[in-house]
């Protein structure tokens, strides 16, 4: 099983012919929304990629929050660890360029409010996945780290968004996802020595004995281990929207671990999922079922 404890936000998304620089208005063209947050977007991925998902979480008690829980409900993910509280379900404010783009502004409410006392719902059990993200309390994503690696549950932490004072969580971390320009933050501030991306990667796995994954947008994704080193392509597409690509990646990688499925056939399954999230608008509804992923890397191979 896959167990994500995460953000669960509805997403208000605005489009434009271009992203504002700072001061200025552009007009829009569209707006529409859709169930959002780096934790349900991560759910619903593992959960359309074939595996049981438990969801643990919080929404406010709002008109957001049955919207924002549709699609979770539809696929049937456990949603017994999801908590309602006063504050207002979690939004993300979207804008999308012509050319897929986007710029995003994240108020947390409800997802404040995971915190270690959540961790029971969780049941983490030795053979399940745990999927975390930063967009809950730090404090809380500290204690799950623990708590998995208590009981020998594997565990995935997606350092997204970018968070200077999580850097010391990472080494926790069973393996770790990160995005070119994040991994690349968090090796300043970790120090990590290399002259280049894949030197600092094999760095971080020499002094943690972890996994790192970094996912490089349509170049596809390396990861770095103990045992190897990989490199996997992207689908080559024409990006609409990027929006939730990163979670699908996530969604599906955690599922693939799950289900035993070797580092590398699990990297390049997730790669094609996240390059598939990226021909549709939205973050949730883009996300790609098993059997359009699967027949999708047939097609490339």
């Amino acid at each position: 099983m896959v167990i994500v404890i995460g953000s669960i936000n509805l997403d208000l998304i605005a489009t434009v012919d271009r992203l504002p620089g700072p001061g200025e208005t552009v007009p829009g063209s569209g707006f529409s929304t859709a169930p959002g947050g780096k934790g349900a977007n991560q759910a619903l991925a593992a959960a359309r990629a074939g595996a049981k998902v438990r969801m643990v979480g919080a929404v406010g008690k709002d008109n957001f929050a049955g919207e924002a829980l549709e699609c979770l409900k539809a696929a049937m993910i456990d949603l017994s660890g999801v908590g309602e509280t006063h504050a207002s379900t979690g939004t993300a404010l979207i804008l999308v360029g012509a050319d897929g783009e986007n710029m995003i502004a994240v108020v947390p409410g409800a997802n404040a409010s995971v915190l270690e006392g959540d961790l029971g719902k969780a049941f983490l059990a030795k053979g399940d996945v745990l999927l975390l993200q930063h967009e809950i309390p730090l404090a809380t994503v500290a204690a799950a780290l623990d708590m998995a690696r208590a009981v020998g549950t594997v565990s995935v932490l997606n350092t997204a968004p970018f968070r200077a004072e999580s850097a010391g969580l990472l080494a926790k971390a069973d393996v770790v996802v990160a995005n070119e320009t994040e991994f690349d933050l968090y090796s300043e501030a970790l120090s990590l020595p290399g002259g280049d991306r894949a030197a600092r990667m094999r760095a971080f796995v020499e002094r943690s004995g972890r996994t790192v994954i970094v996912t490089l947008g349509g170049e596809g994704a390396m990861a770095a281990s103990s045992d190897e080193f990989l490199q996997v392509p992207s689908l080559e597409i024409v990006p609409v929207d990027t929006v939730g690509a990163g979670d699908t990646f996530c969604g599906y990688l955690a599922a693939g671990l799950a289900s035993g499925r070797p580092l590398g056939q699990a990297l390049a399954r997730a790669a094609a999922a996240g390059a598939l999230a990226c021909l549709k608008p939205g973050a949730q509804p883009a996300i790609p079922l098993a059997k359009d992923v699967d027949a999708a890397l047939g097609k490339a191979a």
